[in-house]
């Protein structure tokens, strides 16, 4: 890897490091998944499952040895009583594949103290039918983690056994960092120590970190060749997709090159690259990339025994492309299953929170590094600001209200030539940050860059990093409703609480540095920290099947 003067890595082409060894042959029966619902006694204090209430995650079940012959690449959203599926139209007016799961994914807790208790490291008994149907089990404990449990004759997996104990151990500590956050001076950190209001739980984050750092490892799937996989776009709308893809392909101390050392595996295909190179434009139809994608799982399935081991529990994909969520509703257990690391991270269109991860949208064609930083409040003049183009269902409204209206307001498709976007961020206290096609937007990132307070505009939107970030400290939220009020809403806004929201979105600032080689607690780090989380709510059983 060439890297530049400043320390940005130049090219993003890169290889993957060749074709895997002889593959372990395995013969896999049917899997059984056990829910354990969280105790209501420990909800409110939830730090590591952080949506409010807490998700009920009815996993998808397939058979491996029927992939590739039974369903012809379509979707496989398997219906139950937690969640039906079907068709409908979002909150965009867009038609989407969807699963009803039982998520309140934009009400977050404003303090959280507790961290998820430890899991029991037995194996419940089999549900009832009854509770089978409610994706509830008969014993089900306290601690909220997701248990993949075969129910047929197994064989202890003495290297899953162990990083199931280190992960067990990993709960254990943030359980008891979360807990004594008040009476505790802060860790020591030799490049950063997480402190004050920003944080869910500063100390409990700081240590998930560190133990993050310590334990932490990430398998790369070698199969594919780039462009599709193992690359992906570094200068466009989609650039944190391509970034992430060759940070990981360039990492070396979470990485392994050993599977049986790896807490989850990536899936490092590029859904922009395909719509770039299999997409037929104009054909409206995106089932030739659901196929690749399902080809692939299906390859991976065969040759390795680790995605039917957990039907892809341990497993992430990432993509900040707008069809991500369509395209991996190929495969039941990828769309309900695995972690799915996404910048449309649009909770009507099937993101589950408790075990996807919300992608920062960062447009790597407007460098802002440059420009980072700018005035306190007393030099921005301008109380709100937009522009941007006129589609989606939501910038329509707002450009019909605001739109060369007001001019604390200014809200506009295009900027009069001569006038600077970054500088007139930089000019305003507040950016507006309404979603386009899709729930996310650069505007959220580009706005932390300039220390502007970002306002979302989008209504099923998860904001990035919200399992540790405290959004309402340095951000405000506007529903679409109440667009015709926003002057009203931002003047109301004192003074002394703008200068607190101000500091804090510098504050924050570090967690959305895209970098050209990654430092620790940038985004690329608080990427890998959230893929983390997932995976200590999820307990994949020591023993795994054997024989027919």
């Amino acid at each position: 890897m060439r890297v530049s003067a400043d320390g940005t890595a130049l090219p993003c082409l890169h290889g993957h490091g060749g074709k895997a060894a002889c593959a372990l042959a395995v013969c896999v029966a049917f899997l059984t998944f056990l829910v354990v619902a969280l105790d209501p006694r420990t909800r409110a204090s939830s730090w590591l499952l952080s949506s409010s209430p807490p998700a009920v995650f009815s996993p998808t079940l397939e058979k491996p040895s029927s992939r590739g012959s039974s369903n012809g690449g379509g979707p496989l959203l398997v219906t139950s009583s937690s969640g039906a599926a079907g068709k409908k139209k979002n909150s965009n007016g867009k038609e989407v594949l969807f699963r009803a799961f039982a998520v309140n994914a934009t009400s977050w807790p404003g303090d959280v103290h507790g961290a998820t208790p430890d899991y029991v490291s037995v194996a419940a008994p089999a549900p009832s039918p009854a509770t089978q149907e409610s994706g509830l089990g008969d014993a089900a404990n306290s601690d909220g983690v997701i248990q993949v449990i075969p129910q047929i004759h197994r064989e202890r997996d003495a290297k899953l056994h162990r990083l199931e104990l280190g992960l067990a151990k990993a709960r254990s500590t943030i359980m008891e960092a979360s807990h004594n956050k008040d009476n505790r001076p802060p860790l020591t950190d030799k490049d950063y120590v997480p402190v004050g209001p920003v944080y869910r739980n500063a100390n409990a984050f700081h240590r998930s970190y560190l133990e993050m750092e310590k334990l932490f490892k990430i398998y790369v799937y070698d199969e594919g060749e780039p462009p599709i996989y193992h690359d992906g776009p570094c200068h466009n709308i989609y650039s944190t997709e391509g970034r992430f893809i060759h940070a990981m392909e360039m990492e070396n101390r979470m990485r392994t090159t050993d599977p049986g050392l790896a807490h989850v595996f990536f899936l490092p295909f590029s859904i922009a690259k395909m719509e770039k190179t299999i997409y037929v434009p104009g054909s409206h139809t995106m089932e030739p990339l659901r196929r690749t994608v399902f080809d692939y799982i299906d390859v991976l399935s065969t040759k390795h025994p680790y995605w039917n081991r957990s039907q892809g529990a341990d497993h992430f994909m990432l993509s900040c492309h707008d069809w991500g969520p369509y395209v991996s509703s190929v495969d039941g257990n990828l769309f309900s299953n695995s972690i799915r690391v996404l910048c449309n991270a649009n909770t009507s269109e099937g993101f589950i929170p408790s075990k996807d991860v919300s992608l920062p949208e960062i447009n790597h064609l407007n460098d802002f590094k440059k420009d980072i930083g700018g005035p306190s409040a007393s030099g921005r003049p301008i109380l709100a600001f937009f522009a941007g183009g006129n589609h989606g269902p939501v910038r329509p409204l707002l450009l019909k209200h605001w739109k060369g209206k007001d001019p604390d307001v200014q809200v506009s498709e295009y900027l009069p030539a001569g006038v600077s976007y970054v500088e007139t961020m930089r000019r305003s206290k507040f950016c507006l940050c309404p979603s386009g096609f899709e729930v996310a937007s650069p505007r959220v990132a580009e706005a932390i860059y300039v220390e502007c307070v970002p306002v979302v505009i989008a209504d099923d939107y998860v904001l990035p990093f919200s399992d540790v970030l405290s959004w309402p400290a340095f951000s405000l939220r506007v529903a679409v409703r109440d667009i015709p009020d926003i002057k009203r809403i931002l003047s109301a806004v004192s003074p002394r609480r703008y200068i607190r929201m101000q500091r804090r979105v510098r504050a924050v600032r570090r967690h959305f540095m895209l970098n050209g080689v990654p430092q620790r607690y940038d985004v690329f780090h608080m990427i890998l920290h959230s893929i983390w989380l997932r995976r200590l709510n999820v307990r994949i059983h020591e023993d795994h099947v054997v024989g027919d």
